[in-house]
Order: structure tokens, then sequence, then C-alpha cells
């Protein structure tokens, strides 16, 4: 199995939701039971779909725990720092 790819993880952090009920709702921040309703209905297409089978995957697990480390130190709503 793939180590888990930290970007992925701060996508979590960054991007909100673009639409319904939890719209502009941290995708990392959204509830469980909204995250098990894609996971039965169907994730959207592109890369929010991903992210949201991520974070169900995540919460589902029992594992947001491994976002706390890189909520550490960002403000709310603060893009993630530049790599290079």
């Amino acid at each position: 199995m793939a180590p888990m790819d930290r970007n992925l993880l701060e996508l979590l952090l960054t991007r909100e939701m673009p639409f319904g009920k939890h719209k502009g709702c941290l995708l990392a921040d959204l509830p469980g039971n909204y995250l098990n309703w894609f996971a039965r209905e169907g994730f959207p297409p592109g890369e929010i779909g991903r992210l949201l089978a991520l974070m169900h995957e995540i919460d589902h697990n029992g594992l947001k725990d491994l976002l706390a480390p890189l909520r550490k130190g960002r403000k709310p709503g603060a893009a993630p720092a530049a790599t290079g």
C-alpha cells in the first residue's frame, strides 16, 4: 500500500464544499453522516469526488487524528504553504 500523500491531506483542510447543505465547510470538517450519504449515493466526478471519498475513508476508519498535525499553526481559511 502506498503511503498517504500529505498534499491530499492538506487539500482536505483547505478545500471548501462547493455545493449543498454544507457549502463553504472545509472538507475535513464535514460531518460523517454527510460523507456516508455520498458513499451510498455516489461521489461527484472529479477532484471534489476523490477528496470526499478520501475524507469518508478517513472518517469511517476513525483516522481524523491524521489531520491534527496539519491543522496546528494554520489560521482558519489559510492556504497551504507553498512547496518548492
